[in-house]
């Protein structure tokens, strides 16, 4: 009798572990391929776009990524907005929703340290202290909105650090985000500006035009992290494929750091 229990512990045993392999290695090969809404901080939309491939192919499963400032993608989960996954460029607003009960507890992680920039498009206008800030023929300087976007509290840092902030002012264009600060450069619409390192680094080439990679020592730590806001096969599959080490190597590539 005791044995017939023994073997009957066992084959429940088995079967638990089989069923739970099924399901594992279901959800990877994509039979039960899910369609996962990620909320992602701009400066890090491109990487994220260069990473989906590889999770889409591995998994079966498929990414709806929205772009924007992370105080504006705050603002839109605390009011219901549908997302599975928050990509933010800090930590605090992930703290705030996980506080409030809006993502899944334990769930929150860096995923990546953001870098800030100085740039110019133009070759030899930045140099590599960052004392054009100080010349007076600057007409725009883009940064982004510092009340919306960490990169551009960031910016606010290093001008108020250099004594700059004020005396700046009435040159100062603001982008809504990292990446339209960005397009204000790019297009011309200011003669430099502050931006995410990413957004000049892709697959590890060098960037074009000028720039200063801001000492860290000038502003706030840019901990961009991950929060779990619905709990799936499939966002949890992400989850683990952003922490993995070959998805670390390749964003590293594009310009960030880790703790």
């Amino acid at each position: 009798m005791k044995e017939a229990k023994l073997d009957r512990h066992r084959q429940i045993c088995r079967l638990v572990r089989w069923c739970l392999t099924f399901c594992f290695l279901s959800a990877c090969s994509g039979v039960y391929a899910d369609t996962i809404r990620i909320a992602v901080a701009s400066n890090f939309a491109n990487t994220l776009r260069d990473i989906a491939d590889t999770f889409e192919q591995q998994t079966g499963h498929s990414l709806k990524i929205t772009p924007g400032s992370t105080g504006k993608h705050f603002a839109q989960i605390s009011n219901g907005a549908p997302f599975d996954i928050f990509l933010a460029a800090d930590k605090r607003r992930p703290a705030l929703l996980e506080k409030q009960g809006l993502g899944v507890p334990g769930s929150r992680f860096t995923y990546a340290l953001g870098r800030l920039v100085l740039w110019s498009p133009l070759p030899g206008k930045v140099d590599t202290e960052g004392n054009v800030l100080t010349h007076r023929d600057i007409k725009r300087l883009a940064i982004a909105n510092p009340q919306l976007a960490p990169y551009g509290r960031a910016a606010r840092d290093v001008l108020e650090a250099r004594g700059l902030w004020k005396a700046l002012q009435a040159k100062m264009v603001y982008g809504e985000n990292v990446a339209q600060a960005f397009q204000f450069v790019a297009s011309g619409n200011a003669e430099l500006g502050f931006i995410a390192f990413s957004q000049l680094v892709r697959h590890g080439k060098s960037p074009e035009g000028s720039w200063w990679v801001v000492p860290s020592a000038y502003y706030q730590p840019i901990e961009q992290q991950a929060l779990l806001l619905r709990e799936t096969a499939a966002t949890r599959a992400f989850m683990l494929f952003l922490q993995s080490p070959q998805t670390r190597a390749d964003i590293k590539a594009r310009g960030y750091g880790f703790p």
